[in-house]
């Protein structure tokens, strides 16, 4: 019992998909200007918002260990995709926030 409060391989699997998510939608060469880009990053940040309230609801109970996890698999997976480091550590903060 004790041992399942370590098990992080769901919340490093959900990490790896919602950084993919983002990937996808918002490549690493995108050249936009700022006020197109905070569009774009606002509509990206809400269905990343939603498919993490799916997570929490789907009974997966996130606990310290496990919100860890997910928040340093994503931001790992973003960076060294090549996304900019202060970026991203926005980005992750934005998550922790969100969990």
């Amino acid at each position: 019992m004790l041992f399942s409060w370590f098990d992080a391989r769901d919340a490093n699997q959900f990490g790896i998909e919602l950084a993919g998510f983002f990937m996808e939608r918002m490549p690493t060469n995108t050249q936009e200007n700022e006020r197109k880009f905070a569009i774009k990053t606002s509509g990206i940040l809400k269905k990343l918002s939603f498919r993490l309230n799916q997570f929490k609801a789907s009974k997966r109970k996130l606990n310290f260990y496990t919100k860890t996890r997910l928040a340093h698999t994503f931001k790992w997976t973003l960076k060294d995709a090549g996304y900019d480091s202060k970026y991203v550590d926005d980005l992750t903060e934005w998550l922790v926030e969100q969990l």
